[in-house]
């Protein structure tokens, strides 16, 4: 990541980041005066050369003028909107991608400028400038360092903390979610889990193997794994500091790679399968990140892995899945897998971990998109606060969730002939059943439950302000916003 120092007296002014407002009634977009006092007829220029550019100060807006010979030698605009949280972390994604080609830039911050405004920044420079390649890459940023300076240093080092630790789970997310599934499966996840509590003291892990998941009864995870040379996993990891009141536990769903089964997708579906785990990597990021900012929270993961593949011993339309705790699913449909490992991790949280709140994220279904769109994930539950208070976290976060209906007329749905439940009715509205099924295991804590379907938001085709092409992270931020209002 990004080297980011917050400093009063910046030692580097070769390339001088200087924040413009824009304009506002009749007045010009402007510089905003900040508590570092740039080199003689720097803000001066900066005043002329903004008509000149003809440039608007909006949030993300960019302009670099060379100054050959002078210092500094590169004088950078960057536009702040509205100044919030947000347009912060809009610039300064921005700013990445503008100055990529520099070693070193110093922002100069505004004076007064708030602890929030400062964290999205922060956010924005490190997610904006997050690359993922496996090959060389001739392309690749050379800035290495960002001066922050600031007349106080000390009263922002616990947001630029915050905004690192985010930041940095956020692209651990983006690291598991991106990697090809040749190297990808649930052994590697749960290894790659295992090596970060390595390096975050108070976590415990436990990862069930087949053998523990047959003898303790995983159907669901069993089944779907069951057509894959890499067996399923199951992966426990548990954040307990004293003092916490409030047990959360997070489900997230992880198929490393999804064929559809024998329920085969088509070539253009299946392309962009690795991204099918990215539930389980977000809600494993965002209890690391409760550990490494020590959240005052009980938060413990459930990630279900497997690998849903086509062989001999894979899992059949029509066959009957007994899932932890004894219900059973009729699977007429194989591609519909993640409900399958959701529905026994709900389960055993149930009945074994007995929560306060249960939460689930996973990349469920394409309905999701076509209700949505591309950037809002589906949010559903029978509780109005929770579904209130993580809505107000996701969206101060910077991400985006829509609250969904639980119509309770489409239940009848569910029926099947030969189980308890069907797993992946016909009847249309496919996240909502989907949702409907889901809560079907979520027993005395079913007003105490929430869901997201958040497939569609969790890639993206193209950079987008503090998003870069590929896996998002979605949901890391939004669930750490949640979590450190909870004690």
């Amino acid at each position: 990541m990004l080297a980011i120092r917050l400093t009063a007296e910046p030692e580097r002014l070769d390339t001088l980041v200087l924040p413009v407002r824009p304009a506002a009634d009749d007045a010009p977009a402007e510089p905003v005066p900040t508590g570092v006092t740039a080199p003689d007829g720097v803000a001066d220029e900066a005043t002329a050369l903004i008509p000149v550019a003809r440039f608007t100060g909006r949030a993300g807006d960019v302009h670099t003028q060379l100054r050959p010979g002078g210092t500094p030698q590169r004088l950078v605009l960057l536009g702040i909107g509205e100044a919030d949280e947000a347009a912060w972390r809009t610039a300064g994604a921005a700013l990445t991608r503008a100055v990529k080609n520099e070693t070193h830039v110093t922002l100069a911050l505004p004076e007064g400028v708030s602890a929030e405004a400062v964290r999205g920044l922060v956010e924005g420079l490190l997610l904006g400038s997050y690359r993922f390649r496996l090959g060389a890459d001739a392309d690749a940023p050379a800035l290495t360092d960002v001066d922050l300076a600031v007349t106080d240093p000390e009263a922002y080092e616990q947001a630029v903390s915050v905004a690192r630790t985010t930041a940095r789970m956020t692209r651990l997310a983006r690291d598991l979610t991106n990697m090809p599934s040749s190297v990808k499966n649930p052994q590697w996840f749960a290894e790659q889990v295992a090596e970060a509590v390595a390096d975050l003291p108070g976590l415990t892990l436990r990862v069930r193997e087949p053998e523990q998941l047959t003898a303790e009864g995983f159907g669901g995870i069993l089944a779907v794994g069951g057509g894959s040379a890499s067996g399923p996993r199951l992966v426990e990891l548990d954040w307990h500091p004293s003092e916490a009141r409030t047990h959360v536990v997070l489900v997230g769903k992880g198929i490393t790679f999804d064929t559809g089964g024998i329920s085969i997708k088509p070539v253009p579906a299946m392309k962009l399968m690795r991204k099918d785990m990215a539930g389980a990597a977000a809600v494993v990021a965002a209890t690391l990140g409760a550990a490494a900012l020590r959240l005052p929270v009980r938060v413990t993961t459930l990630a279900p892995l497997a690998e849903n593949m086509v062989s001999g011993a894979a899992f059949r339309p029509g066959d009957i899945v007994r899932h932890y705790g004894g219900m059973t699913s009729e699977t007429t449909n194989s591609d519909a897998e993640g409900r399958l490992v959701l529905a026994d991790a709900l389960a055993y949280a149930v009945q074994e971990l007995k929560p306060d709140l249960l939460v689930d994220l996973a990349t469920l279904t394409g309905a999701n998109a076509v209700a949505l769109g591309t950037r809002t994930g589906a949010l559903y539950s029978d509780n109005d606060q929770l579904a209130e208070d993580l809505l107000a976290a996701i969206r101060a976060a910077g991400e985006s969730a829509w609250r969904m209906p639980l119509p309770s007329d489409y239940v009848e749905h569910l029926g099947s002939d030969l189980a308890d439940l069907h797993s992946a009715p016909t009847q249309g509205g496919g996240s909502v059943l989907a949702a409907l099924y889901l809560r079907e295991f979520t027993g005395e804590l079913r007003d105490r439950w929430l869901h997201i379907d958040m497939s569609a938001p969790s890639w993206c085709e193209r950079a987008d302000a503090e998003l870069t092409r590929g896996a998002t992270g979605w949901g890391v931020r939004g669930l750490l916003r949640w979590l450190a209002t909870l004690n």
